[in-house]
């Protein structure tokens, strides 16, 4: 598994000093840990164990990147 390097734009910090992942960030790593992720772009329910969201394709992906 390649390691990606962090950028600023691909997390923030919780005001309890947790990181949060972006979509960005999400989008740019490939697929989806199943983990709940609070900007998670493929849709993932940890609660239903499902996806809501069809997985994003690479000409969606630079349309969200753009916004």
């Amino acid at each position: 598994m390649k390691r990606l390097d962090l950028q600023p734009e691909d997390y923030y910090l919780s005001e309890e000093g947790y990181i949060i992942f972006t979509e960005k960030y999400h989008l740019k790593r490939g697929y989806c840990c199943k983990s709940g992720c609070k900007h998670c772009p493929y849709g993932y329910d940890k609660k239903t164990d499902s996806f809501n969201k069809k997985k994003p394709t690479p000409s969606n992906q630079n349309s969200k990147e753009e916004l």
